[in-house]
């Protein structure tokens, strides 16, 4: 019995944020590095059908970059990133989008599996997102920098109450497909659609003052502080695209912004519908 009205107080928390983020967009970005764990992409998929079911509108934009390096490994074909973007030729860009495409199919099938309204879209072919060619000290190739989104499609299966899955390739000027970084889409998408969050799921616990310290996990923090630890070097490496995306999101107009761990069983749900939250909040 006692265990049962635990899960009833459970339910009676969620309340509140259920009636708050009824019918509002939720844009999640799921990273490629822990898109291949199954059991974990599991967990994440049945979140996202949960929040779909409780009267949320979830979009899910993901990436897939471990797929695409392994590919180009088994081909015999070299890998260079400069400043963690991927310099990508015509060879390339073809594995990019080929490899975002399976992964794209394989999260709709199982979303649909267990009985989730959802469809997928391609950014670049489905006409969402569009970019112009990223500058910098050397060419990039087809690596883009978003420069407008087209919410009008994925608005349109939301008001279907359908799940949406975007995989994040990018339509440039030439007509031609621009690789784009994935947590860059999440974040104009969210914008677009004036979301009321945007959540990136990571395989760390959210940001950290010493890594190695677990007692220095930030549960909160502003833009003015994300940017103070930015330019502090706390905050490094692959987390600061990460922050970036949070900050651009934030700054023009979404809610609020999470960084949290997708290994964590049902993080998704405990960061939008508890109090407490698992994760780092960024906000105004």
């Amino acid at each position: 019995m006692e265990e049962a009205i635990k899960k009833a107080d459970v339910l009676i928390e969620a309340l509140p944020y259920i009636k708050r983020f009824h019918n509002k967009p939720v844009v999640i970005k799921y990273g490629g590095s822990i898109l291949g764990e199954e059991k974990i992409r599991k967990g994440v998929i049945e979140d996202i059908v949960f929040l779909s079911f409780m009267g949320l509108r979830p979009v899910l934009v993901h990436g897939g970059g471990p797929n695409i390096s392994d590919r180009m490994r088994s081909a015999g074909k070299k890998t260079e990133f400069v400043d963690g973007m991927r310099v990508t030729d015509e060879e390339t860009l073809s594995v990019v989008e080929e490899e975002l495409q399976k992964l794209n199919e394989l999260i709709v099938e199982e979303m649909s599996d267990i009985g989730g309204r959802v469809v997928g879209l391609n950014g670049r072919s489905d006409g969402i997102i569009f970019t112009e060619k990223k500058k910098a000290q050397i060419d990039l190739g087809y690596v883009g920098d978003i420069v407008r989104i087209d919410q009008g499609v994925i608005s349109s299966e939301l008001e279907k109450h359908k799940v949406v899955v975007v995989l994040p390739m990018g339509l440039g000027p030439d007509g031609k497909g621009y690789n784009v970084n994935a947590d860059e889409a999440a974040s104009h998408i969210a914008v677009a659609l004036g979301a009321e969050k945007l959540v990136l799921l990571t395989n760390v616990q959210g940001i950290m003052r010493n890594p190695d310290d677990p007692a220095s996990f930030i549960s909160a923090i502003n833009i003015k502080e994300a940017r103070e630890l930015m330019r502090d070097r706390v905050i490094q490496q692959g987390m600061i695209p990460k922050v970036d995306a949070c900050i651009e999101a934030l700054v023009s107009g979404v809610k609020k912004t999470h960084i949290i761990d997708a290994r964590i069983p049902h993080g998704l749900l405990l960061e939008i519908f508890t109090d407490q939250g698992v994760g780092t909040e960024i906000n105004h």
